[in-house]
């Protein structure tokens, strides 16, 4: 598997990966955090614009997509219910996916990310079960509830940083 900024010509496979991940969310208990037209095309276009997403390949195919920045994230500034792990810069995951029938490519790139900056925070919905399975297995740390802009709701924060 690899990483690679997305390209244009990627964004019809994203939206089939994300279609499939809304079902599988649904199919879950989880069918209110993306509903049923998150990541809107705007989402995408802009994260394309500003070099923040990626897609994850394998063997030539999309696996996975993903937005990351270390530009930080306003929703993170307050947190309830405990408290980040530090200060320091932080890198964010945003909008992660595999394709349907993939094994082990969101792991694959949370890890990528993690090997970019050594400190990362990432939030999921109290529903999404597998998400927080996911994040609890490559040693995420619960820090508390961030609210999303907008009065959208809350998520559940994470984050996972290299000790030196």
């Amino acid at each position: 598997m690899q990483i690679r900024h997305t390209r244009p010509e990627d964004l019809p496979a994203m939206q089939e990966i994300f279609a499939d991940a809304r079902a599988f969310m649904r199919e879950n208990g989880n069918p209110d955090q993306w509903g049923d037209r998150f990541p809107t095309q705007e989402m995408l276009d802009k994260d394309l614009a500003l070099h923040r997403s990626y897609v994850c390949e394998d063997n030539g195919k999309i696996a996975a997509t993903f937005a990351f920045t270390t530009d930080g994230e306003p929703t993170y500034r307050v947190i309830r219910g405990g408290a980040w792990l530090d200060d320091a810069p932080y890198g964010v995951v945003h909008r992660i996916a595999a394709a349907k029938g993939t094994h082990g490519a969101a792991s694959f790139c949370m890890n990528w990310c993690m090997e970019q900056c050594g400190n990362i925070r990432i939030d999921t919905h109290a529903n999404n079960k597998p998400m927080q399975g996911l994040l609890n297995k490559l040693g995420y740390t619960y820090c508390g509830v961030i609210e999303l802009e907008n009065g959208r709701g809350e998520r559940l924060a994470f984050q996972k940083r290299v000790e030196k």
